[in-house]
This record gives structure tokens, C-alpha cells and sequence, in this order.
């Protein structure tokens, strides 16, 4: 059956969940870029500032004159941050007194004990400019002196830089692991739906009964339309059965009438012509009886397949019911019958009536297809885990390309011409096998001419 599928929920999920686990790794790796590149921007900013401050608090004045004692731990700290060069200049009045006096300050301090940064470039190289102020009194006047401490940026960029690599791995990393999590979730996702097809999967064609696994609140209603589903199957089945039930009965009824009546009109008649058209009607009535009987028969197979009653069946008395419920009909066709089996009787475990059923019908071939004046052989035995039940007669046999499709529906053999048969009997023998998980072997004999059909059961 071919099943018509647009995707794969699996994949769907995968695809889905892998895209937000790539925006979430994206945006991570970039929160762990900003939040770097923020904490080495601030620490350095830190620095500087508290470089400026350290050289702010050593200007003072004497005698009207600014001196500047710039100390040593002002750039001993910039020095530990990185090796990157470290400029300064101080203004007082708004005129360098000291310092690199090109140096660009850009944005001057509104007030004292606020710091501003700026950043730009200078003498070929990307520096970052902390300025403070602090107010001096001098004899004349109180002004306010700009102290600003400057340093170039390869220490920061190698740190952003180093920020901007372990973000990238950590985002890599994070949407590794997330896809294989998606995996496992997805696989989680749609567990309950393979169990329920597993458990659909593993019962048989003629098993209807509701499926009770347990399932999520998403896939009941799924679970609860495939039940229903299965009730409307199991009853239109049941119909369907008790229809062919009731039909083979109407028709072997009638037909066993038109067979007995035909067969006292052709002692009665002595016109050759209406004799020969006689024959053929008891002809059509004994093929029309035996193909309603099969198809009945195969009716009860399918249904008792399903409740399979099993319990121990002692194989020796099958065979020897069987025997004599078809020995007179042998006898008439002056066929004999013969049983070969062990002393001991053998025992199965199974459907007593469907294996009556199997092997009644592949004797009944074997007497059918025998010529007259000669003998089918039942033989029976065990190796301890299998039983064989082997019936051998001495007919034409099979053709040999068309075994392999005999115990099809309605197949017979090309040299079945001419005898009464539906073409069912080895259907319903290869059935109940399938029920019993037993085998069912079709071949010529190897001794002279004629079929060997044998049934093979496990004796547990």
C-alpha cells in the first residue's frame, strides 16, 4: 500500500527547535560579546580614571607657583592593565602647563568627582581618554586644573578580542548541545505514536481489538477515531462472515437435493442424451456443494484464527477422526487408505478444529485427485520439537513451476482440469499453519508418482 507523506515530524521538530536553538546561541554568544567587551571597556575606564585622579590630588600650590609631583603608582597601575603606551596632560586655565601638550582632550569634566572618556585617535593609534578636574587656589585666583591620563587600546582590543572567541565557542558549544537535546526531545516527542504503530504493527490482519496504550492528551483523540475505526472494521467483518455462513448453508442445501433427485432421475432414465445431461447437473451440484462447504470452512478458519483456543490435541486421534469420517468416501472411489505413525500417541498444542479442518481437506484432495484402485498413505511423526504430518498418494502429482502458488485463493493446478475442486482447500490448510506458526510443505512424491503434502506443528 503506498502512503501518501508530506513530512516527517521527526524532521519538522529537529528543524524547528534547531532554528531557536541557533537564534538562542546566537544571542548568547552576542550577550557574552557585549557583556566582555562592557566589563573590559569599564575596567579600563576604571584605571584611568583613578591614574588621573592619583595625579589630580598630587598637584598642589606654593608661594603662588603649581607644582606636580606626578606619582609613580599612577602609571604603575596602566602599566599592570596591558604594555600599551600611557600619555598625560594637565591643564590649568585652560593652557597645558605639562604633559603632552598635543594630546586631544575632547571632553572636559562638568563638575568635580565626574570623570568623562572619550576616544580617538592619536599619533597613528586608538587611544582612550580619562579627564578629571580638581579646583586650585592660588594668590591671584582659584581655577580649576584638567588632569588628563590617555593610553592606546591593544591591551582592550586583544581582551575584546579574546571575549569575542570564547563567545563564539561558547555559542558553538551551546548550539551543539541544545541540537542534540532537540534530538533526544524529538524522539521523546514522538515515542507514544511508535508505540501505538508498533502495537497496531504487531497484531494480526484480522485483529480488531481497540488499542488501549497509553497515550498523551494530544494523540487520544488520534487513538480514540482508530478504535472507533476498529469497531466499525470488526463489525462490517462480522456481517461479512455470517453472510457468507448463511449463504453457503443456503446453497449446499438446496444443492444436496438437486444432487440426490438428479442422481435417482439418472438410474431412472434410460435415454443416453439424457443421461449425460444429468451427470453434469450432479456434477455442477457436487462442485457447487463442495465450494460452498470450503468457503464455509474458510468463513470458521478466519474467524477462529482470531480467538485461537489452544489447549493439547493428541495428533494420532485427529488423524484417526479424520480418517474415518473420509474412509467412506475413498471407499467409493475404490481408493485405500493407509496410516503409518508411531506407537505413542503424539501431542500439539492448538485448535482441534481447525487442525481437523486442515488436515481433512488435504486428505480429501489427496482421494479426490487419486485414480481408482489406489492407495494414500498418512504418515506421522516427531523429532521432539516439530511434528510431521505427511499424506502421499498416487495420482499425477504438481506441476512443478506451480507449487509455489497452490495454496493461493482460488489457484489450481493446470492438470486439475475435469475435477471437481474451488481452488480453496490448501488456502485454508496454509491458514491455519500461519495461526499455529507451523508450516505447510507441497511437493511431488520421490518415490514414483503422485503429491506429498505434509503439515508441520510445533509440539508447543
Amino acid at each position: 500500500m503506498n502512503i501518501l507523506t508530506t513530512h516527517s515530524i521527526r524532521r519538522r521538530l529537529v528543524f524547528q527547535l534547531s532554528i531557536v536553538a541557533a537564534l538562542l546561541s546566537v544571542l548568547f554568544a552576542y550577550s557574552v560579546k557585549v557583556i566582555g567587551e562592557n566589563t573590559a571597556q569599564i575596567t579600563q575606564d576604571q584605571v584611568l580614571a583613578s591614574a588621573a585622579t592619583s595625579i589630580a590630588d598630587a598637584i598642589r600650590s606654593e608661594s603662588g607657583e603649581l607644582v606636580v609631583d606626578i606619582p609613580y603608582s599612577a602609571f604603575s597601575m596602566l602599566g599592570a592593565l596591558s604594555d600599551d603606551r600611557v600619555f598625560y596632560r594637565i591643564d590649568v586655565g585652560g593652557e597645558a602647563v605639562t604633559g603632552y601638550e598635543d594630546l586631544p582632550v575632547e571632553l572636559v569634566p562638568e563638575s568635580v568627582g565626574q570623570p568623562s572618556f572619550s576616544s580617538t585617535q592619536y599619533r597613528g593609534a586608538e587611544i582612550r581618554i580619562a579627564s578629571v578636574i580638581r579646583p586650585l587656589s592660588t594668590l591671584e585666583r582659584s581655577v580649576g586644573a584638567v588632569v588628563s591620563v590617555a593610553q592606546t587600546r591593544s591591551g582592550f582590543n586583544e581582551v575584546t578580542s579574546g571575549v569575542r572567541t570564547i563567545a563564539t565557542a561558547v555559542g558553538i558549544a551551546f548550539f551543539a548541545t541544545a541540537v542534540v537535546l532537540v534530538l533526544l526531545a524529538a524522539q521523546s516527542a514522538i515515542r507514544p505514536l511508535q508505540d501505538v504503530s508498533t502495537a497496531v504493527e504487531r497484531r494480526g490482519p484480522r485483529d480488531l481489538r481497540p488499542v488501549n496504550e497509553k497515550v498523551p492528551s494530544e494523540i487520544a483523540p488520534l487513538v480514540t477515531a482508530l478504535n472507533r475505526l476498529m469497531v466499525r472494521f470488526s463489525k462490517a467483518l462480522d456481517r461479512s462472515e455470517d453472510f457468507i455462513a448463511e449463504a453457503a448453508h443456503r446453497i449446499r442445501t438446496p444443492m444436496a437435493l438437486v444432487q440426490t433427485n438428479a442422481e435417482i432421475a439418472l438410474r431412472t432414465t434410460k435415454s443416453t442424451q439424457s443421461r449425460r445431461a444429468i451427470r453434469e447437473i450432479i456434477e455442477a451440484a457436487e462442485e457447487t456443494s463442495r465450494s460452498a462447504r470450503q468457503i464455509l470452512d474458510h468463513a470458521t478458519v478466519g474467524f477462529r484464527t482470531d480467538h485461537l483456543q489452544r489447549q493439547e490435541v493428541p495428533v494420532t486421534a485427529l488423524i484417526e477422526a479424520v480418517l474415518d469420517r473420509l474412509l467412506p468416501v475413498a471407499e467409493m472411489k475404490g481408493i485405500g487408505i493407509s496410516f503409518q505413525g508411531p506407537a505413542e500417541n503424539l501431542i500439539c498444542a492448538g485448535d482441534p478444529v481447525l487442525l481437523e479442518s486442515a488436515l481433512g481437506n488435504v486428505l480429501d484432495n489427496a482421494i479426490k485427485y487419486s485414480p481408482h484402485d489406489t492407495c494414500v498413505t498418512v504418515s506421522a511423526e516427531s523429532d521432539g520439537d516439530w511434528i510431521r504430518i505427511s499424506v502421499e498418494d498416487e495420482g499425477t502429482g504438481f506441476p512443478v513451476a506451480e507449487i509455489e502458488g497452490l495454496a493461493d485463493r482460488f489457484t489450481r493446478g493446470s492438470n486439475a482440469e475435469g475435477t471437481i475442486g474451488s481452488g480453496l482447500g490448501l488456502t485454508i490448510v496454509s491458514d491455519v499453519l500461519v495461526a499455529h506458526a507451523g508450516q505447510l510443505e507441497i511437493e511431488n512424491s520421490k518415490e514414483g508418482e503422485g503429491a506429498c503434502v505434509s503439515i508441520i506443528l510445533p509440539t508447543s
